[in-house]
């Protein structure tokens, strides 16, 4: 009997320190987790009393060990936190940086569009400031002709646009006539007088008529092509 004690007594012995070097263990995985180093010290305390579990009964062995391995869980889990709330941050900076480069771009399209607008205005300005006189003027027009004059005068890159207002407004017809309003024109003026801003010779000379026509569109509009989607919108302008 007293050689069976003296087994138990250091067998449990053994199971203590064992205990107590997985505590230590554990408050340390605790500690970095946390921060704290007030937490290492508890651990180290822990294991210091651990040395004495020699005189626990061999029965609660097992209480001890469970103990044990709830601590360790905790400490685990602890880490498994930390871990997910750095991913989480991490993935969180990711995202607010995507976003900033995205809002970057969109506002330098914004702006770089908003330029070529301006340009575009500009040259429409500058090309409507051209003198229809400098045109020969003739008795009467082809469609072809007035195309030709409209070319030399609207803005490459708003032609089109002011070639689909004039085709809808007179088909190309310098001398076309709303018999219900009275409108006149290529761009259909009304009242028609107004294009006498333009030119005197409004009423026979295409040059003059579309000359107006684009100062209108600008200063309305902003340009033939912004005239064009209103129109398009409104079915006028």
């Amino acid at each position: 009997m007293l050689e069976g004690n003296r087994v138990s007594r250091i067998s449990v012995r053994g199971f203590a320190v064992a205990s107590a070097t997985a505590v230590t263990a554990v408050g340390s995985v605790v500690g970095v987790a946390s921060g704290s180093v007030a937490q290492n010290n508890d651990a180290e305390a822990t294991a210091a009393d651990a040395t004495l579990l020699s005189d626990i009964p061999v029965g609660q062995q097992a209480q001890v060990q469970t103990a044990s391995l709830a601590q360790q869980a905790d400490a685990q889990a602890i880490a498994a936190d930390t871990t997910a709330k750095k991913d989480a941050e991490a993935a969180a900076r990711k995202a607010a940086a995507e976003t900033a480069i995205a809002k970057k771009a969109a506002a330098e399209k914004a702006e770089k569009e908003a330029k070529e607008r301006a340009e575009a205005k500009k040259a429409a300005s500058r090309s409507a400031t051209r003198d229809a006189s400098s045109f020969p003027v003739q008795s009467s027009y082809t469609v072809a002709q007035v195309q030709a004059i409209a070319r030399q005068i609207v803005p490459s890159g708003q032609f089109q646009c002011f070639s689909n207002i004039v085709n809808h407004e007179s088909t190309w017809n310098y001398q076309a006539v709303n018999p219900s309003s009275g409108a006149y024109g290529l761009v259909q003026a009304l009242p028609a007088g107004k294009m006498a801003s333009a030119g005197a010779d409004w009423r026979t000379n295409p040059a003059t008529q579309i000359k107006w026509g684009l100062n209108y569109m600008n200063q309305r509009y902003g340009s033939p092509c912004d005239a064009w989607s209103y129109w398009q919108a409104n079915g006028n302008y």
